[in-house]
């Protein structure tokens, strides 16, 4: 199996980038290292002079970024989210060093679409973009001024997906086939509602229920089979409210 083929399946998603620099400096990054799939939340400026610029010569990656008016809509169709952070976050997921993270990546990636995330310049993911991640990465880099630039943090995540390509082991083939994200939202709408009308969650005063429940399931991975018969447990929980 030519392995470089599972970095088809990696996506990039830059969430709200300011400089339209950074987006043709993040899509150089990524052609370096052999990955294509370049998704945008809600850029400022894009399409834009400099973001050609700053590509030199990665234009076939810029042109076919896809704009995306929401997080869910980048997201939609992949099973597993990597959101890179430099620091560590309350009530967060499990954290890995990039070179941990990639391996882990790559091997959902040899059955399904994955993405790794990055947030703004100026101040990273917000806590809802967290919540749409089942880990996350963070550069080890000098505690006294771990600031990275965008495209940077992006180069240096490509290359440990590159680098982790030869060790990876092969999935068995019966690996069940995980939950999408858009189906793993929709679970999410259908438990908050379920909970709200059993009286369990008080929505005036919800004490971040649903951030816990989120990281709670983000921790199992569920798989497509598993969030079948929770949505069905959902169902039958109000038919008999």
């Amino acid at each position: 199996m030519n392995k470089t083929i599972l970095l088809d399946n990696v996506r990039i998603v830059l969430s709200h980038t300011s400089h339209p620099g950074n987006i043709g400096a993040a899509a150089r990054a990524m052609k370096t290292m052999g990955l294509s799939d370049l998704r945008l939340v809600n850029p400022r400026r894009f399409p834009d002079p400099a973001a050609h610029a700053m590509s030199s010569g990665a234009l076939d990656v810029l042109d076919n970024a896809r704009i995306c008016a929401s997080l869910d809509e980048a997201l939609g169709g992949c099973v597993f989210t990597v959101g890179c952070t430099a620091r560590r976050r309350d009530l967060s997921h499990a954290m890995l060093s990039a070179r941990d993270a990639a391996p882990v990546l790559l091997q959902h990636a040899a059955r399904q679409p994955v993405a790794l995330l990055f947030g703004t310049e100026m101040s990273g993911l917000t806590n809802a973009e967290l919540d749409r991640c089942q880990m996350l990465a963070h550069i080890p880099s000098n505690p006294d001024y771990s600031s990275l630039n965008l495209a940077s943090a992006v180069q240096v995540l490509a290359y440990e997906l590159r680098c982790a390509l030869p060790a990876l082991a092969e999935l068995p083939a019966d690996t069940p086939e995980l939950a999408r994200h858009e189906d793993v939202e929709l679970f999410y709408r259908e438990l908050e509602r379920t909970l709200i009308a059993t009286g369990f969650l008080n929505p005036a005063a919800p004490r971040r229920l649903m951030t816990r429940l989120r990281r709670l399931y983000a921790r199992t991975l569920l798989e497509k089979e598993e969030l079948n018969f929770l949505m069905g447990i959902l169902k039958a929980m109000r038919k008999v409210d």
